[in-house]
């Protein structure tokens, strides 16, 4: 019976396979075409987002660069309307140029405004903050910065003035993190002296001044070259008759019970025929002054120092004003941080005479003011062209206010000779060394 049963299976098998190969295609016919209407109307896998963990490469993709914090110390009120500000706005710009970097500051850095604080232990306070850059914004911060610099050796260090790292300077260090930052403001305060000179009707401008030292010295001596050139060759007088007198205060700008009050000593050049105060001081107290003045029926005028937009304090007796663009060297200095290719320098920069007041290329600039005759402002443009064709108010023959040679005939003085001039020049007067 069983073997029965098995016979019968088989047989079915056997039935079953035969009609499934007739069924079949011959093996040597072409294989039948797939069918379009078969294929799926979505759309390929390949082109959806993937929703697998991004790949090996993807990952290794580079990751944001690291904020870039730097700090600033001022000497001064950073909205003083001169040097400091002029600083602060420089921060500014420099964020609005660079992408990931900010600034933290601190102002009023000096021994009047926090006694027994040092700029080091300011400038400590900013890497707390964050900073991995630290900018000393004044010559007075000199001892600070170099001592910083040689303390911090990681943390690049920039001083604005200052001659450091200058290598043909008189006080050349070689620190690899340090550089300084300055501009050739011998230009800016050439085109002041012109603007005084051209306006003046007493013939008597003086000049507010700072402190005493290599870079106040020059300054104010720019301001009498450009004075006295544009008094002989563009008004045709004799700079014999030409009274220029300095008088300092003592520091960058006022400290009660420290340095002579700014607003007394305008007041006194305007009250003694000096119809022209010219400011080296930080602040604006000569404009300021200059503007009672003219309310009480005077005739005077002012140049204040430092911030592009110093005269709108007082517009009608402002002559125009020279001023410091920090910013574009911040920028250059610090994309230089940023990308990892930071070395020392030493920067000393001419006006782009192209444009001297183009805010992304000239570290020097001149805006004229609304008290400056149409006449003065013509004149002043022909100087200025002057200078950026290459006239030198530097060349012999220059005596000291001592009466000892400065410069021979036909002599040009060096950048070393005008950057640590020791006196004030012949046909200057007031102090050329401190007591």
């Amino acid at each position: 019976m069983k073997k029965h049963l098995l016979w019968r299976s088989l047989s079915l098998l056997m039935v079953v396979a035969f009609m499934l190969s007739a069924c079949a295609p011959a093996a040597t016919e072409a294989p039948a075409e797939a069918p379009v209407v078969e294929q799926p109307t979505a759309a390929p896998a390949a082109t959806e987002a993937p929703t697998e963990a991004p790949t090996e490469a993807a990952a290794e993709a580079p990751a944001a660069p690291e904020e870039l914090v730097f700090g600033l110390l001022m000497v001064g009120p950073y909205n003083d309307r001169g040097w400091s500000q002029a600083h602060y706005d420089a921060a500014e710009y420099v964020t609005e140029k660079m992408e990931g970097v900010s600034f933290v500051y601190v102002d009023k850095v000096n021994t009047a405004d926090r006694p027994g604080t040092t700029g080091v232990q300011l400038a400590e306070s900013l890497l707390d903050q964050g900073a991995k850059v630290i900018i000393f914004n004044s010559d007075d911060m000199k001892v600070d910065a170099v001592e910083f610099a040689k303390g911090h050796p990681d943390i690049p260090v920039i001083h604005a003035s200052g001659d450091t790292v200058w290598k043909d300077g008189m006080n050349y260090e070689e620190i690899p993190n340090m550089s300084n930052i300055m501009g050739q403001m011998e230009y800016g305060k050439a085109m002041a002296g012109c603007a005084a000179a051209l306006t003046t009707k007493t013939g008597q401008i003086g000049y507010l001044g700072p402190l005493i030292n290599d870079e106040t010295r020059r300054l104010a001596a720019s301001v009498y070259l450009g004075a006295r050139y544009c008094w002989e060759n563009y008004l045709g007088k004799d700079p014999a008759d030409l009274t220029f007198k300095v008088t300092w205060i003592g520091f960058w700008f006022n400290i009660p019970g420290f340095t002579a009050d700014p607003t007394q000593v305008a007041d006194d050049f305007y009250n003694s025929g000096f119809d022209v105060v010219v400011s080296g001081i930080d602040t604006t107290e000569a404009l300021t002054e200059a503007k009672k003045m003219v309310e009480s029926g005077k005739e005077v005028w002012a140049i204040p120092y430092d911030y592009k937009d110093a005269c709108a304090e007082a517009t009608e007796v402002c002559l125009g004003v020279p001023y410091f663009n920090w910013g574009p060297s911040y920028v250059k200095a610090l994309q230089s941080i940023q990308d990892g290719s930071y070395a020392s320098f030493f920067e000393n920069s001419a006006p782009d005479w192209a444009d001297i007041n183009n805010p992304d290329t000239s570290m020097i600039g001149f805006k004229k003011g609304d008290a400056l005759s149409e006449e003065a402002a013509t004149n002043l443009d022909a100087f200025i062209a002057e200078l950026a064709g290459g006239l030198n108010l530097w060349t012999g023959p220059l005596n000291y206010q001592d009466g000892s040679v400065f410069l021979a005939e036909g002599e040009t003085a060096t950048m070393q000779q005008i950057w640590y001039l020791g006196q004030l020049l012949e046909g200057m007067q007031g102090q050329s060394v401190a007591e």
